[in-house]
């Protein structure tokens, strides 16, 4: 059972990285078509920003099938952290193009060149944000249904193209007005809203790999003493991501409790766990008898 979930949730986790892998594609060329023919820098780094998109999706769709291969002896707790690793390197991927932009950015200002803006390129944005906006809603939905640290990563890589996108109409605005200049200051600043995204994907997905806690503690203690036979819980921890967790705990039973019982109470501790905590994968309850 656990298998077909596991089976079906990488179906659609996949379904939704393909559907905003054709999206991110169409935005892209749009805009590098019409930043290049434009010579509007600002447009070309959104352009590639969004492309960077492109690669974020490929490299989710590995980073799932790789999760999704199920435990074996070198791995016993199974290969999900590969989706979390995948996490790490979008936002590395991110670091790279806020550098490029800021080459180019760079470039501009010693070499300028203005823009000829038209009508087209400011359609052209309007329609890549109409876009974006729908890609984070949907994106954002469907990371928090299937609990994926791709999804929601992914999510918050596309939140940038917006404010991208809004920074670029600006930059076109300012050079219709006669400020060319500010085309490449604002690809300074849109270098800087990606290193951010970058960063806030490096810091969740840190969560993971370094084993923060996934759940409060008290809220499993309060669930666990109201079981009867229960005297005590304690050193509670859990770790890895929300969608699949370990959780170790410690209880404490009437040391004249037969093996027998101690194992039952084991086994209903475990089963009100998963009633009441989803994501939970492996539980190890060790039982203490109480001291005098």
């Amino acid at each position: 059972m656990k298998a077909k979930n596991t089976s079906q949730r990488v179906k659609e986790i996949n379904k939704v990285l393909w559907i905003i892998l054709a999206l991110n594609l169409g935005v892209s060329i749009m805009k590098l078509v019409v930043g290049y023919s434009i010579s509007s820098n600002s447009m070309v780094a959104d352009g590639f920003h969004s492309f960077s998109d492109c690669s974020s999706n490929i490299v989710g769709l590995i980073g799932t099938a790789l999760a999704a291969k199920p435990a074996d002896e070198c791995h016993p707790y199974g290969h999900k952290k590969f989706e979390t690793f995948t996490s790490v390197v979008i936002s590395l991927m991110l670091f790279i193009v806020s550098i490029n932009i800021i080459k180019s950015s760079i470039s501009k200002l010693i070499n300028p060149v203005a823009p000829e803006v038209d009508i087209y390129s400011f359609v052209v944005m309007i329609i890549t944000i109409a876009i974006n906006i729908f890609v984070i809603i949907y994106e954002t939905k469907q990371g928090e249904k299937l609990r994926s640290d791709i999804l929601i990563a992914d999510a918050i890589h596309t939140k940038t193209d917006v404010y991208v996108s809004l920074s670029v109409i600006l930059s076109l605005i300012a050079v219709k007005l006669g400020y060319p200049v500010l085309d490449p200051i604002i690809s300074f600043i849109i270098s800087i809203v990606i290193v951010k995204a970058g960063v806030e994907i490096l810091i969740n997905s840190s969560k993971v790999l370094c084993d923060a806690a996934v759940i409060d503690p008290q809220d499993v203690i309060d669930l666990v003493t109201k079981i009867d036979g229960v005297l005590d819980c304690h050193r509670v921890r859990s770790r890895g991501s929300e969608d699949d967790y370990s959780l170790n705990l410690h209880i404490v039973v009437d040391p004249s409790m037969p093996v027998s019982q101690s194992h039952r109470l084991h086994h209903e501790i475990e089963e009100e766990i998963r009633k009441h905590f989803s994501g939970v994968h492996y539980i190890d309850i060790h039982i203490e008898p109480l001291k005098d």
